[in-house]
């Protein structure tokens, strides 16, 4: 870890301009060398010098200004390229088998009667960026720590498998299985880095663009935060990211860099590979998409490493004495360099070098081959070595590597630079033809004309599969590789549990209170206490964690250089380089990150984090629900919880801040355990299992989802005959109606039920109807088992029909149903076809809005008064009561006017 001193300073550069001149001879005689060299050697000179004092300033850390893009050229020079360590030849044979068996995956695939394709020229552009990691940098996991960890680009999958082919960790038969998963089992591969299809394969899932860049930032913060508080020892492990150019518009991909250069995360590297192209053509045809990403980069902090042209440049460049051939570079927008990738030496001799005498002089003995030659320098094994290398021996900054390339390198002139390329899977026979060719693959024709092409293997004892095998030794084993080795953690007995249980007897609290004091006594426990990971989008104090600010302290490497303004308060705000709690800023995309990196730590390190990751409901599935995927796949585990939950208990904060709909987008993700409880003893349960279920003796790879919510209500201690499993499967009776004749049952979740049990009360004494009254803790996780259940039956007709949970368990009672809860009606809705007799739903369906509680409740339909109605509306309908009964409620209770509802109590406020 970088040590404060090597970080940028706060104030990166700025001119000297309210700064007095100490010394106006010396400065004088500064200034008259410049105009001396300008008037001897003119202004190419002049700059090039200046250059080199701005570079001899940095390395000495004097605060200058920065340049925020640099000649279109790479950073690193010749003369300082190290000393290139690898059988450069053997590597070449390594790389021509693992292209083209790439190629010939994704063509097979292709075939009649699978038709599932795939993607081949992103792999062809950067096969050798993966390469030269593959031999000399990336980290096994066989040391007994984590390794490294690599984010792959997702399009690049098929060279990946391939690689494995030849190192014997994946068969023939399973590359003929790529994009087969099910047909194919077990032996199909996915489409592309799926850890959940393929959890002893892939670590990291990265296709859904732009969560690989964000990913990787908050991994390489997480190893950081795991080192600072003595959980693993990660000072050697390495994230890298591998990217495209056009997947850095992404707003994931580039909203983060801040914090990568604010912490000094030095062990991070980016590894974009600029191929120029989007998915469907040019990335900034009219423009420079390298030197845009330097001055992001260089902007947010980081080291840029440009690496744009192969070795064979390196003559010409030598002999740009005035810089023409630089300044032809500079200015030759991005568009013009893909039509050179497709056009002849001679086109490329006419139109780039032809426009300046100097620049024909340069290439005049050059044939039009080896012009045609001249090469991106993301396809240099020297090249790549020697940005990697810098890369990782840099300090105090995360590093960027732009690496200039040709999407469908080596594919043959009908895939390479072309627009529609990305589309193209299958290569004819000629295509195929030139491509081994262009190989040196000993292939014979007929193996090409006839069926399918061949995959190639040089042999398991050959030279090159013998080299393979010898550096992933050295460098720890094969990557990618996905290892569990965590131990289950010994989880707390029922006293961790107590406090909340007891109920809060004659004080209202809301069920976010309730939480936030069963995470203080399960933090309080030796085993578990320490793997907690508080993350909060910058609202602690809102949600009522500012409690844990002097205890856990807020994770910061630099910890606190200031006096804090809250300095003589209880819960006064503090910062520690061994800080428990992560303060992200105002970014649930962060947070996210932050979360699924914790969450799989088990995996990534051995070693289980806990997350807690607590947010405003409707930014969390609404405005990260791509992430929640992204946890989901990548097997993350954790509890999320979504507070000032519902659509009327927020109401003061208005439309954007009322969520109703965030339950039944959780339950679109097969990973998430979603509830919705209503108490604290509810939520000690849930929480109980959810420690079990994740890190039990035999764990799941799933994440808990709560919705909490800020309105206080009393809860009541734990029943005497509670019934967990009832809470636990999504449904308990909690209320049985005690007077009245006519039956009924209300069911409610959340912050309903207390609307639920007002409503039986109302109806007992002025309607003479008894009504239950059900807690619906998880209306998702009562439908998810009867859907399994309905599933069972259709393909085991021959056995004995099971029933779903939610039916037996109303079996006994008497209808009509009804549910409400604070949600749209499509939550409850859930559960319709399976509950045993006339059910309807109350839900808050539309837009919220700012007003009171009460009002809002009465404009949903949701309060007791509309539950009143809802029930005598169904024993209408069924003729157990008198259908005048329903005008009379309508009236008697006003529910036609939204100003007649009690306001209730006050903190619709955030």
């Amino acid at each position: 870890m970088a040590s404060g001193s090597d970080r940028n300073p706060i104030i990166i550069g700025g001119l000297p301009s309210q700064v007095p001149d100490f010394d106006p001879e010396e400065t004088k005689e500064w200034l008259d060398s410049l105009d001396a060299a300008i008037d001897a050697r003119g202004r190419e000179r002049a700059r090039y010098l200046m250059l080199r004092l701005i570079e001899r300033a940095r390395e000495k850390r004097v605060a200058v200004p920065e340049m925020r893009s640099t000649d279109y050229v790479n950073t690193i020079a010749t003369k300082d390229e190290p000393f290139f360590p690898g059988n450069e030849e053997i590597e070449r044979k390594i790389l021509n088998a693992t292209r083209w068996n790439a190629a010939v995956m994704v063509s097979r695939a292709q075939r009649p009667g699978i038709g599932v394709g795939g993607h081949i020229a992103t792999f062809a552009s950067s096969a050798s960026l993966y390469d030269v990691g593959f031999n000399h940098f990336f980290r096994g996991k066989d040391q007994g720590d984590g390794g490294d960890q690599i984010f792959f680009q997702g399009h690049a999958s098929p060279g990946i498998y391939a690689r494995a082919f030849l190192l014997d960790r994946l068969s023939e038969t399973q590359l003929d299985g790529f994009r087969q998963e099910k047909s194919k089992y077990p032996n199909g591969l996915s489409s592309y880095p799926h850890p959940r299809s393929m959890p002893d394969f892939w670590e990291f899932p990265t296709v859904s663009m732009g969560l690989g860049p964000i990913g990787a930032i908050y991994q390489a913060r997480m190893n950081r935060y795991m080192h600072a508080r003595g959980i693993a020892d990660t000072s050697k492990s390495h994230v890298w990211a591998f990217l495209g150019d056009g997947e850095m518009d992404e707003p994931e991909s580039l909203g983060q860099l801040s914090i990568a250069a604010r912490e000094g995360l030095d062990n991070l590297t980016f590894v974009v590979n600029c191929n120029l192209q989007r998915l469907d053509g040019p990335v900034r045809g009219n423009g420079k998409i390298m030197q845009e990403l330097e001055s992001q980069f260089r902007g947010a902090g980081w080291n840029v490493i440009k690496l744009i042209w192969d070795r064979s440049w390196d003559p010409l460049l030598a002999q740009d004495r005035d810089g023409v051939l630089v300044n032809k570079l500079n200015t030759t927008p991005d568009g013009q360099f893909q039509t050179y990738a497709t056009e002849t030496g001679a086109y490329i001799r006419e139109h780039f070098f032809g426009g300046d005498h100097r620049l024909r002089a340069m290439v005049e003995n050059m044939t039009d081959h080896q012009i045609l030659m001249l090469g991106r320098g993301g396809h240099d094994h020297r090249k790549i070595y020697a940005a990697y290398k810098a890369a990782v021996e840099h300090q105090g900054q995360p590093t960027v590597i732009l690496a200039q390339t040709v999407k469908g390198w080596t594919l043959g002139p009908n895939f390479e630079g072309r627009n529609a390329t990305h589309q193209m899977k299958k290569l004819t026979v000629d295509d195929l033809k030139r491509f081994r060719d262009r190989l040196h693959l000993p292939i014979a024709d007929k193996e090409l004309e006839d069926g399918l092409p061949p995959y190639y293997h040089p042999g398991p004892e050959s030279e090159e599969i013998q080299y393979m095998h010898d550096r992933r030794r050295a460098l720890g084993g094969y990557v990618p590789t996905r290892v569990v080795r965590a131990r289950p953690l010994t989880l707390p007995d029922d006293k961790a549990y107590a406090a909340v249980k007891k109920g809060s007897g004659q004080q209202s609290i809301a069920t976010t209170m309730a939480f936030v004091r069963l995470l203080k006594d399960l933090m309080r426990d030796k085993e578990l206490g320490k793997r907690f990971v508080l993350i909060a989008p910058d609202e602690y104090r809102t949600f009522g964690m500012d409690s844990f600010f002097p205890s856990a302290k807020i994770y910061n490497p630099l910890g606190q250089q200031y006096e804090a303004v809250d300095r003589e308060l209880l819960l006064a705000y503090k910062e520690s380089p061994t800080g428990q709690m992560l303060h992200d800023g105002i970014s649930e995309a962060g947070c996210t990150a932050s979360l699924i990196a914790a969450g799989s730590a088990y995996a990534t390190h051995g070693e289980h984090l806990i997350p807690v990751y607590v947010f405003y409901s409707m930014f969390g599935f609404q405005r990260t629900g791509d992430q929640f995927w992204q946890m989901a796949d990548q097997l993350s585990r954790g509890f999320v919880l979504g507070a000032t939950a519902g659509r009327t208990t927020l109401t003061g904060e208005g439309l954007q801040h009322a969520d109703g709909h965030s339950q039944l987008l959780a339950s679109t993700n097969p990973a998430c355990v979603a509830y919705d409880p209503a108490y604290g003893y509810e939520i000690a349960h849930i929480v109980k299992d959810g420690l079990r279920r994740m890190y039990g003796t035999e764990s799941e790879d799933v994440f808990y989802y709560l919705t909490v919510y800020n309105e206080p209500i009393q809860h009541p201690a734990e029943p005497a005959d509670v019934d967990v499993e009832g809470i636990l499967k999504g449904l308990h009776r909690i209320g049985a109606g005690e007077a009245g004749s006519i039956p009924a049952q209300i069911m409610a979740s959340g912050v309903a039920v207390p609307w639920a049990l007002e409503a039986q009360r109302i109806l007992a004494e002025e309607w003479n109807v008894r009504a239950d009254v059900w807690s619906a803790t998880s209306w998702n996780e009562l439908r998810r088992e009867a859907v399994a259940v309905d599933e069972h039956n259709l393909l085991h007709p021959e056995e004995e029909q099971r029933v779903p949970y939610v039916t037996r368990k109303l079996s006994g009672a008497e209808g009509p149903f009804v549910a409400v809860s604070d949600w749209m009606r499509s939550v409850p809705d859930q559960i319709a076809r399976w509950v045993p007799g006339p059910y309807t739903s109350l839900g808050a369906d539309g837009f919220g809005f700012a007003d009171t509680r009460g009002a809002a409740r009465r404009y949903f339909h949701i309060d007791a008064q509309s539950i009143v109605l809802a029930v005598l509306t169904e024993l209408a309908r069924a003729g157990k009561v008198d259908g005048s009964a329903l005008k009379q409620a309508i009236d008697r209770y006003q529910l036609l006017d939204v100003s007649a509802a009690d306001p209730g109590a006050a903190g619709g406020d955030a």
